[in-house]
């Protein structure tokens, strides 16, 4: 009778380790592959090469700041739902493999940390709609527009004020966005002394509030 000679569970799990480790590198390879075929066959008219984005036409889904706050089920399902009210059409029809692809191909970008999920976590936003319209006008409109249309009302700006943002963003994402911006877009930060506008804590709490109103 062969004896088997049993190895020590350490050695086995680092084994076991390397080899997942090397399978998932080949297939995210692979998929990041296949989701930037997709993503050049579905999304470069508007979004540009490398997603870079084009201003007042659609927005850079390459962005490090975007790619660091917004979660796989941001992205996928805004994918597949579109935006509505705006030219982001549902792209339901490729199927969920297809759409992760894109997704991986979107995140493959990544250069900052990613946080969506503590993002996510924050909590809902605690302000003051009225002032926080007031503050809406006198510096979000210029961009996204006076109701939040986004680009179908001229504007340079995504559309804020659409269900189709409002349903997938958290409060947290709102926030992050709007202490810190996007680099290399007209986003620029507005949070403090560094900001744009100088915006307190308060003041970005009643923007958030008054936003969630446009979307009832």
């Amino acid at each position: 009778m062969t004896r088997v000679r049993k190895l020590p569970s350490l050695f086995v799990t680092i084994l076991f380790y390397l080899a997942s480790s090397t399978y998932a590198s080949a297939d995210d390879k692979a998929l990041i592959t296949q989701g930037e075929m997709l993503y050049n066959q579905n999304c470069v008219f508007c979004h540009q090469a490398d997603a870079i984005g084009k201003t007042g036409f659609a927005p850079s889904l390459s962005n490090p700041e975007l790619l660091a706050i917004a979660s796989d089920k941001y992205l996928a399902s805004t994918i597949r739902d579109g935006r509505i009210g705006t030219a982001m059409g549902p792209y339901a029809h490729l199927g969920k493999e297809k759409i992760v692809a894109i997704v991986a191909y979107l995140r493959s970008h990544e250069t900052l940390p990613h946080r969506s999920a503590e993002v996510d976590k924050q909590r809902a936003a605690q302000g003051d709609a009225r002032k926080g319209e007031l503050w809406y006008h006198d510096i979000c409109s210029t961009c996204h527009g006076p109701q939040g249309d986004g680009y179908l009302a001229g504007s340079s700006g995504t559309a804020i004020g659409k269900v189709g943002f409002l349903n997938k963003a958290s409060d947290g994402f709102i926030r992050e966005t709007i202490k810190y911006g996007r680099s290399n877009t007209r986003m620029l930060p507005f949070y403090g002394s560094a900001g744009l506008a100088n915006l307190d804590e308060q003041e970005i709490e009643d923007i958030i509030t008054y936003l969630r109103t446009l979307n009832k």
